[in-house]
């Protein structure tokens, strides 16, 4: 007897996938205004099925596998990931329009194929000749190793993957792809999440490494129902100005390595280049005799960076104050503001406090927390800070410092960039006392008001 594939209609949340039988003005479960899109939902029968079913098993008598890593040769990219990609692992990139995912990927695939490593690029969104255009830019070299093609639909992916057998495969982007057995439109969220789901299926039984590239939405996330972030093993995102040629990657999910590493590139004409020393690019051009500008060494996973924190201080017009912050947490922006006006007795009611991060980064480094305030403070009382002289500290309620966590390494970072002065917490000294010579002047101070006086003494 043959079985009839049964349908109906179901309204779905574009923005977190939930289902409901009519249409809403605002869905229940994310608070989104006007994302319920009409969709067919295919009611297939339960089978049972065979090939993926096994029997459970004592996790003592499973015997343990050497990770099996494939080193990219960019070492930033490596960093983020892990040392590498996992064979069978499968990753997600996102980013604004424009950011570089796709350049990232042709090169990593471009690289991974000059190893001798078999790559299938499979481009939605570009034909063949366009793909092969931007590869002459980015000066890839010809090798047998790098299949590209234009695809969309999933089955025929599904059969090139099988035919070629392919160490990675790159998907740009996910929201092109689709399967003939849903009705619905590509990108919707049904379209998406089934999928994410073969390729993941595909990539676990048979050990082909996965990129999948996504586009974000209008508020910066992951275009696509949250179940597709669920579904992968590690999610990167592209950060940086729009019109800046710094570009930082950074991992908001890994589930084989750190989510606090960030990878630093430049965007040229010849595509993403890494930037070996974070630090050198963030100071630049920092002024010299300029009010309201600190540096602070933060802690980005492994690595030290030393960035630029700038706080202007101006009257506010007509009564009402603004508080701005570009790098750093609003929140925190304004903790810190009012232990300044309590604490310090710093009249700051009545002004206007604006403070970046230069640079485009997103600090959430509580070791910035003393280069804020001192920043701010350095605008308002119109004071400049020492241009050889790093501050770092957490800031806490009392106005009280904080110790930080690898103060060596921080130290050590500032030292090697030339600074010969750094404030720090007491809590901290003792560790790096002995690190203390004529090149560096180390000042442990116990609140605020012990760095004040150590930064402007009459």
């Amino acid at each position: 007897m043959k079985t009839v594939q049964k349908t109906k209609i179901a309204f779905i949340c574009q923005n977190c996938g939930f289902s409901s039988p009519k249409w809403s003005g605002k869905c229940p479960d994310c608070s989104s205004w006007n994302t319920f899109v009409e969709e067919e939902v295919s009611v297939k029968p339960r089978l049972a099925t065979a090939g993926h079913c096994q029997e459970p098993v004592l996790l003592s008598s499973v015997k343990s596998l050497k990770e099996d890593r494939i080193s990219i040769d960019i070492a930033e990219l490596d960093r983020v990931l892990g040392s590498g990609i996992v064979k069978g692992s499968v990753v997600l990139i996102g980013g604004d329009p424009g950011i570089g995912k796709s350049t990232i990927s042709l090169q990593l695939s471009n690289q991974l194929a000059q190893k001798g490593k078999k790559v299938l690029y499979v481009s939605g969104e570009e034909s063949v000749q366009q793909t092969k255009l931007r590869a002459d830019r980015l000066g890839a070299k010809p090798n047998e190793s790098l299949y590209i093609v234009n695809a969309t639909d999933i089955d025929v992916i599904i059969g090139f993957i099988k035919k070629f057998i392919p160490d990675l495969v790159v998907i740009d982007s996910i929201q092109v792809v689709y399967t003939p057995s849903l009705s619905s439109s590509a990108g919707s969220v049904s379209q998406v999440r089934e999928c994410a789901n073969i390729l993941t299926q595909l990539a676990k039984h048979s050990g082909i490494s996965v990129f999948l590239i996504g586009h974000v939405t209008k508020e910066g996330t992951l275009a696509g129902p949250r179940v597709l972030e669920h579904i992968v093993d590690t999610v990167l995102y592209f950060e940086g100005e729009r019109f800046s040629n710094y570009r930082v990657l950074r991992a908001f999910k890994n589930r084989f390595g750190s989510t606090n590493e960030i990878g630093v590139f430049e965007m040229t004409q010849e595509g993403l280049i890494e930037v070996k020393n974070p630090s050198d690019i963030f100071l630049a051009q920092r002024p010299s005799e300029a009010s309201g500008s600190v540096v602070v060494p933060i802690l980005e996973g492994s690595r030290p960076i030393l960035v630029e924190v700038q706080a202007l201080v101006t009257k506010a017009n007509f009564g009402v104050t603004r508080r701005k912050a570009q790098g750093i947490d609003y929140n925190r922006l304004s903790l810190l503001v009012a232990v300044l006006e309590k604490r310090l007795s710093l009249k700051l009611f009545d002004k206007d406090v604006f403070v970046n991060v230069v640079g485009g980064m997103k600090i959430e480094d509580p070791a910035v927390d003393m280069a804020v305030c001192l920043a701010i403070s350095s605008s308002c009382l119109d004071k400049v800070i020492g241009f050889d002289t790093v501050v770092l500290g957490e800031v806490g309620l009392a106005s009280e410092v904080r110790s930080v966590a690898n103060i060596t390494m921080r130290v050590n970072e500032s030292r090697k960039l030339g600074f010969k002065k750094c404030i720090l917490p007491r809590a901290n000294y003792e560790t790096v006392r002995s690190m203390e010579t004529g090149q560096m002047k180390l000042i442990p101070v116990d609140d605020l008001k012990g760095a004040f006086n150590n930064l402007w003494k009459e």
